[in-house]
C-alpha cells in the first residue's frame, strides 16, 4: 500500500475512531481511505469546509471521548495554526498528518518538500513545546502513526507527523501485525472524586488526568489562560503555571519521547544526519561511502521535535564534521549547529523542492568533508 494509506491504517489499529478533513494533495488519500474505512468500523468521518473547521472538530471528538486525526498538506497546515496552538492550551490528544509538498503558497502540490519543519515547532503563536515524528517509508507511516496516537493520548496534545509527498505516495510492502501484539496507550483517567477533581492539576510528572465531557466530572475547556479548575485566570501568576506545564511534560520527559535511528556510528567520523524520505538518500549514501573506505555513519532522526540535542552534543566530540541532508533552504541544521556549539563543521545538502535529494549528492559532500574540504 501507499504510505497515505498506510496512515490510515495506523491510526486505526490504534483506536482512531473520528477522522476529520478537507481534501488537499498529496494527503487526500488519507481522507479517501478513511471515509472508507472508519464506517466499517463504527467510526466516523466527515469532510469538513476547510482546515480551520477540521481541526476544531477533530478537538471537540476528543474531549467526547475519541480518539481523533485529521490530515491536510502545507496550505491547510497553515490555516490549522490557530486551533492546533488552541489544542497545545486545553492539553487535547489529537493527531495531525501533514504530507507536506513544495511551497510557499499553491506551490508544487504534487511535489515533494521538506519545507514545513520549523512551522511544525513554531506556527503557532506563543511559547510551548511540541512533538513531532518523521516517517521514511509506508511501513513507518503505519508505525510511527500509531506511537503519534500512543503520545498524544499518553502527554496530552495534538502530536504532528511530518511526512512528505514521495513517502505518501510511495508503494512498498506494509506489515500489518495482529491487534495483540500492538500496544496502545490511553489517556490517563482522573482518580479522585467528581468533587475533589482538578481538570488542569497535573501529576508528579507533569501529566494530567482526562475526564471526558459526560463522565461525570465539572471540566472547563477554553483557550485563555486557565487555573486548575479551567477556568479563565488573566494574570502572570496563572500564564506562568500553565505555560511550564506546557513545557515541562514535554521537556522532563524528553528522553521517553526522542527517538532516532543510528547506522554505523560506532566509529563514525563523517555524520549524515537526515528525516523523512531524504534519510532514504542518506542511507544509500552512507552505505556506499563505506564502500569506499569512508567511516561515515547515519542519525535518522525518528522525532525531529523535541530535537535530540544532547546526543549530537555527545557525537560532535569524536566527528569531523556532520551534514544534514534536508529538502529546504536549510531549517533543521540550524537546530544541528546550535547544538554542537561551533564544535566542529556542519555542511548543508538540500534543494528547494520538486525532488528528491540523490545520494550521489550527499555522497560527494561526505568525501569532501573526509578530505577536510568542507
Amino acid at each position: 500500500m501507499n504510505g497515505d494509506e498506510a496512515c490510515c491504517e495506523g491510526a486505526l489499529a490504534a483506536g482512531c475512531r473520528f477522522f476529520a478533513g478537507y481534501p488537499i494533495t498529496p494527503a487526500t488519500e488519507i481522507a479517501e481511505a478513511m471515509s472508507r474505512r472508519l464506517p466499517q468500523l463504527g467510526g466516523i468521518y466527515i469532510q469538513m469546509e476547510d482546515e480551520i473547521a477540521s481541526m476544531a472538530a477533530i478537538l471537540g471528538a476528543s474531549w467526547g471521548g475519541v480518539k481523533s486525526m485529521t490530515s491536510t498538506s502545507g496550505p491547510g497546515f497553515s490555516l490549522m495554526m490557530e486551533n492546533i496552538g488552541l489544542g497545545i492550551c486545553t492539553e487535547t490528544p489529537c493527531v495531525v498528518c501533514n504530507v507536506q509538498r513544495a511551497g510557499p503558497s499553491t506551490g508544487l502540490p504534487t511535489l515533494i518538500a521538506q519545507g514545513d519543519m520549523m512551522q511544525a515547532r513554531w506556527g503557532s503563536h506563543g511559547h510551548y513545546e511540541i512533538i513531532a515524528l518523521s516517517p521514511s517509508s509506508p511501513q513507518e507511516m503505519f508505525d510511527f502513526t500509531i506511537r503519534a496516537f500512543n503520545l498524544s493520548e499518553y502527554y496530552r496534545l495534538p502530536v504532528l507527523m511530518m511526512a512528505d509527498e514521495v513517502v505518501g505516495h510511495m508503494n512498498e510492502r506494509v506489515v500489518i501485525p495482529h491487534e495483540d501484539e500492538i500496544e496502545i496507550i490511553n489517556r490517563r483517567k482522573p482518580s479522585v472524586s467528581p468533587e475533589e477533581y482538578l481538570p488542569y492539576k497535573a501529576d508528579d510528572d507533569w501529566i494530567t488526568p482526562m475526564a471526558n465531557c459526560g463522565d461525570g466530572y465539572r471540566i472547563h475547556v477554553t483557550g485563555l489562560t486557565h487555573d486548575e479548575r479551567g477556568y479563565p485566570a488573566m494574570n502572570a501568576e496563572a500564564q506562568e503555571r500553565m505555560v511550564a506545564r506546557l513545557v515541562n511534560k514535554i521537556r522532563k520527559n524528553r528522553d521517553k519521547i526522542i527517538a532516532t535511528k543510528n547506522l554505523y556510528m560506532d566509529d563514525a567520523e563523517v555524520v549524515v544526519v537526515s528525516y523523512g524520505i531524504s534519510a532514504r538518500s542518506a542511507m544509500k549514501a552512507v552505505r556506499d561511502a563505506r564502500a569506499e573506505g569512508i567511516r561515515a555513519g547515519l542519525i535518522k532522526l525518528e522525532t525531529v521535535w523535541p530535537f535530540p540535542e544532547e546526543l549530537f552534543r555527545a557525537v560532535a566530540g569524536s566527528a569531523k564534521a556532520f551534514i544534514m541532508a534536508e529538502i529546504n533552504g536549510g531549517q533543521m541544521v540550524l537546530e544541528l549547529e546550535r547544538s554542537i556549539r561551533g564544535a566542529c563543521p556542519v555542511k548543508l545538502v538540500s534543494n528547494f523542492g520538486g525532488a528528491i535529494i540523490h545520494p550521489r549528492t550527499i555522497l560527494d559532500a561526505i568525501s569532501k568533508a573526509a578530505k577536510g574540504k568542507l
